[in-house]
């Protein structure tokens, strides 16, 4: 118990009274599912053997109907609506969004929950959110009355959605989506989910419950009200079958749901008032209790307030190492999409590497073809004893402003963390490392970066490395770039959703 309470948040240091979750739960298996292909074969089969009176509850940042979680016939809205006329009850909850000529995907979750609803299942648009904010959180949480032992939850960065199902040769998902040009026609991407079975099931499954039986309206805004009464929208979320106990022990992990809520100036949650940061709260205790390696893929590594945590560690423990991995180019294409990304990255590595100089490493990937990997995954390890995988960027954000669940492993023996950390070696390397020394681990990503670096260097001649990995350097952008693109980074790429007191304290 010393030892989790050593890296878990207690109940008074999640700073959220208000939520019904536990500070954590014992007795739990977790299995990494890396890349979406592997998700998607996880969750196939899971959804079919749902049979009448169970229960499926999912949430979602983007829902493609048409997206195929193997061949035809596997689109998500047909095997969520093959449960539903089976009797499953199907509920869920997706980002409303804005329009889509912004880019985003107001008419595919429409779409998605039109049909879930006309199979008999339940499916609402959700815009309670801070203004330029959204619903971040990506799950599924199946229950099985009477079978327990089947019960399982799946938390992390994969969306339902285009673009996702890429495996881990990464070609890029045959159902392609649109990002700036580097990335081709075919993007290839890289993503985790977590497989969660045992009592954290059932906490997995009180954080859906505590957003769907949120009175609040869906939208404050007047003309999505107008529009939605007008089309005879679903407005008001039905009653879900009460609560079973959580499902009984299945391994012997701990894990902690760690959440992102804003604080909201009207309409705030009921279940969190006040907002949740327990996602920045649980890393900078964690962080904080680095002594040998941090490991990180994000999709950001943004905001000097967050970054702030990592390079203090850095500067406190002369032994500790730092290891990112990054998407070496922006996902959106142009000036006003990629320019404030770049500028968010540049500050944050400036501060990692001034505290921490050649004890930070950072990498970006590309698959065989030379094509660049972009890196969607959300991951922390922190010297194999606290390892997290979610939906939450290292990014002021996901920290504040964005509505995130992220899961936490605690495992005294550090076999999960270890394992995760050799599996994503393999991935990106193709070295099977052969011990569990932080040294091996960060020589095994030098040495792969280092040999095909040097392959481009000497012209791309002879046969290319095995690796996937090159070194990355944030581009050094001009003062005056930095000064139009900084005002957009703030406001619309990382917005602070603190309230002004912490903000002004600079603590969440």
């Amino acid at each position: 118990m010393s030892h989790l309470t050593d890296w878990f948040l207690d109940a008074r240091e999640r700073g959220n009274s208000h939520t019904r979750l536990a500070p954590w739960t014992e007795g739990n298996a977790a299995r990494p599912l890396i890349d979406g292909r592997t998700y998607y074969d996880a969750l196939l089969p899971a959804v079919r053997r749902l049979r009448r009176g169970d229960l499926l509850l999912f949430t979602d940042w983007r829902g493609d109907p048409d997206q195929r979680l193997d061949g035809p016939g596997t689109e998500i809205s047909a095997v969520l609506c093959e449960a539903a006329r089976r009797g499953v009850v199907v509920k869920g909850l997706v980002w409303r969004s804005h329009l889509d000529r912004l880019r985003f995907n107001e008419q595919e979750n429409q779409h998605l929950g039109e049909e879930i609803e006309a199979a008999g299942g339940e499916c609402l648009r959700d815009m309670r959110v801070r203004a330029g904010g959204s619903h971040h959180q990506k799950f599924i949480v199946l229950r099985h009355p009477g079978r327990p032992e089947l019960d399982v939850a799946f938390v992390g960065g994969i969306d339902l959605c285009h673009g996702r199902g890429d495996s881990g040769a990464h070609e890029g998902d045959a159902q392609a989506i649109s990002m700036a040009p580097v990335y081709g026609p075919r993007p290839p991407w890289h993503d985790i989910q977590l497989e969660l079975r045992g009592p954290v099931v059932g906490q997995v499954e009180a954080t859906f419950r505590e957003r769907w039986e949120d009175p609040t309206p869906l939208s404050r805004n007047p003309l999505f009200w107008l529009h939605d009464r007008l089309e005879h929208e679903d407005l008001h979320a039905d009653p879900l079958p009460p609560q079973l106990p959580d499902p009984p022990p299945a391994g012997d992990l701990a894990v902690q749901l760690l959440r992102t809520y804003p604080h909201l100036r009207t309409g705030p949650y009921p279940f969190a008032p006040d907002g949740e940061r327990s996602v920045a709260r649980g890393y900078r205790k964690a962080v904080g209790r680095a002594r040998r390696l941090v490991y990180i893929e994000d999709q950001y590594l943004w905001s000097p307030q967050v970054a702030s945590c990592f390079a203090d560690a850095l500067r406190a423990t002369p032994t500790l190492h730092l290891v990112a991995l990054v998407p070496r180019y922006p996902d959106a294409p142009g000036r006003i999409g990629g320019t404030p990304q770049l500028y968010g990255r540049e500050r944050a590595l400036a501060m990692l590497r001034a505290a921490g100089g050649d004890r930070v490493h950072v990498y970006a990937p590309e698959n065989a073809q030379g094509t660049p990997i972009y890196v969607h995954a959300k991951v922390c390890i922190i010297d194999d004893a606290w390892a997290t995988i979610g939906s939450d960027n290292v990014s002021l954000r996901s920290w504040t402003h964005d509505s995130e669940l992220t899961c936490a492993v605690a495992d005294p023996s550090g076999g999960y963390a270890r394992r995760l950390r050799r599996r994503l070696a393999l991935e990106h390397t193709g070295i099977d490392l052969d011990d569990d020394d932080p040294a091996t681990f960060i020589d095994a990503f030098e040495r792969s970066a280092a040999g095909l670096q040097s392959w481009y260097d000497d012209g791309s001649r002879g046969p290319r490395p095995s690796g996937r990995l090159r070194p990355y350097e944030a581009p050094t952008l001009r003062w005056w770039t930095r000064r139009w693109s900084g005002v957009l980074y703030r406001f619309v790429h990382d917005p602070d959703g603190r309230p002004r007191a912490l903000r002004r304290a600079g603590a969440f």
